[in-house]
């Protein structure tokens, strides 16, 4: 029996609302970028209420996930609203019975670049489920969930998911997240007029250079052809690799106390270096091209996600739904640049004078308003020409967002594990990282036939040992 899901009353089915402009830039002709969420579970997964959470879970929480993008005939688009019918949205891949977990860590990572690669139907609501029921190395099972980005930006699409999910101890209690917001400074800590201005010359300094530079690598400059960067024409239609590492989010904040900077600063420093590691031990003489990664960063003024009924019933929350963040231009750091052996931690401050000095500018938001000068003057279509060309014209993506801190349940199915990934992105490579409990899973989408993810993998490892090692252990 065929099941549909009303939406809406009669009205609501023809009502529309406009796409916003960055919704229009990322489901073009140009860019069509999709978000991958992957939950693991520690037990087999038994989807037999799936269409119930569709149901009364998943739809509410926002009107575009009931939606279609058509065209207004004025050049612009719109969400319009449509009925939902849940099992075209559901799909369980079949594989033989009885293999071992190695076995099906094959299945599921072919089965993950399948699905980055088919396109999402546009005659339908811009989201599916995957119901991988077989164990891997990871998982006893894995749900994965495929959002367009048009939808929205990491933030909302994984505070949509998250809502979804009760805390295993007791569900009755919300899951709660590290603090975002800075603490309040002390008086103490008050800043000196001798002190603000020279703050502030540095800052305007700082934007005029950073919104030049941000201009070139969009227009001119691209980054060397590299053991992580083809740059081929249509990369984003190329098929890709999947795979996620964990490390333990205790033992970052040890090297993050041992050199004072932040988690981010850590995380964002073992990364790059395993990037130039990578590139060392895969070409020696390409170790220290120029390479550029993309630094996303969340523009929203919040304190975190907000639970089912503040997404269906807050305005402020429906206000804050959608794609909010901007991008830093970010060097990666050359081996060694100050002596002749390889020092980490200079590294990891290298990398946080880098993003220091970038976050002292207002280079993010010029751009956003360069965005929208393009956007009036020429269209959307112009728009997401100029996006394409920032992302193919550097080296590599790097976003993270923040998990809960307890075990989650998805209908009272503990949950093991978590991570994303953004994908048909016009880069070879993109890594992403979100916390979970007391892990950090950091996923590497990486181009087929170009990056061998066995060999990133274990660079990065050896990254983050050596980087605990020098700060940790040696001390």
């Amino acid at each position: 029996m065929e099941l549909k899901v009303e939406v809406g009353c009669v009205e609501d089915v023809t009502m529309s609302e406009p796409v916003s402009p960055t919704g229009q830039y990322f489901n073009s002709s140009v860019l069509s970028v999709s978000i991958i969420s992957i939950l693991e579970f520690e037990n087999p997964i038994d989807d037999s209420s799936s269409l119930a959470l569709i149901n009364n879970v998943f739809l509410p929480i926002n009107p575009r996930f009931s939606s279609i993008m058509v065209k207004d005939g004025e050049g612009g688009k719109l969400w319009k609203r449509v009925e939902v019918k849940g099992e075209d949205h559901i799909k369980v891949p079949v594989f033989p019975e009885g293999l071992s977990p190695e076995s099906y860590d094959h299945y599921f990572n072919d089965y993950l670049s399948k699905i980055a690669m088919d396109p999402l139907p546009q005659t339908r609501p811009l989201w599916e489920i995957h119901v991988f029921k077989y164990p891997t190395s990871n998982a006893s099972g894995s749900l994965v969930f495929k959002l367009h980005h048009a939808l929205g930006d990491g933030f909302s699409l994984m505070g949509a998911l998250l809502s979804c999910l009760q805390r295993a101890d007791n569900p009755s209690l919300p899951l709660t997240f590290p603090n975002f917001q800075k603490s309040p400074k002390q008086d103490s800590e008050i800043k000196s007029l001798m002190s603000v201005v020279p703050h502030a010359l540095c800052g305007a300094l700082n934007t005029v250079l950073d919104f030049g530079w941000s201009l070139l690598k969009s227009s001119f400059l691209e980054d060397n052809q590299t053991p992580i960067r083809s740059g081929k024409e249509g990369v984003e239609f190329r098929p890709i690799n999947i795979m996620a590492m964990t490390f333990s989010l205790d033992q970052i904040k040890k090297i993050k106390t041992s050199l004072q900077v932040t988690i981010n600063d850590v995380i964002t420093g073992i990364i790059f270096l395993g990037t130039r590691l990578y590139m060392e031990e895969t070409c020696e003489e390409a170790k220290n091209l120029t390479s550029t990664a993309l630094v996303l960063l969340n523009t929203r003024s919040i304190g975190g996600y907000k639970s089912v009924n503040e997404m269906v019933q807050n305005q402020e929350a429906q206000i804050q739904w959608g794609n909010q963040f901007g991008f830093l231009h970010v060097s990666l750091p050359k081996l060694h640049q100050y002596d002749q052996r390889l020092n980490p931690l200079k590294f990891v401050q290298e990398t946080q004078n880098i993003i220091k000095k970038k976050r002292n500018s207002s280079a993010v938001y010029l751009t956003g308003m360069l965005l929208e000068s393009v956007r009036k003057y020429k269209g959307p279509e112009a728009t997401a020409e100029y996006i394409h060309n920032t992302l193919r014209n550097s080296s590599m993506t790097v976003s993270n967002l923040i998990g809960p801190v307890e075990k989650m349940t998805l209908a009272n199915q503990p949950v093991k594990g978590l991570y994303f990934m953004v994908v048909n992105v016009p880069q070879s490579l993109t890594v992403t990282i979100m916390s979970y409990m007391d892990q950090l899973r950091v996923a590497v989408g990486s181009e087929n036939g170009l990056i061998d993810p066995a060999k990133f993998r274990k660079c990065t490892e050896k990254a983050f040992n050596i980087m605990y090692t020098t700060a940790v252990m040696a001390k």
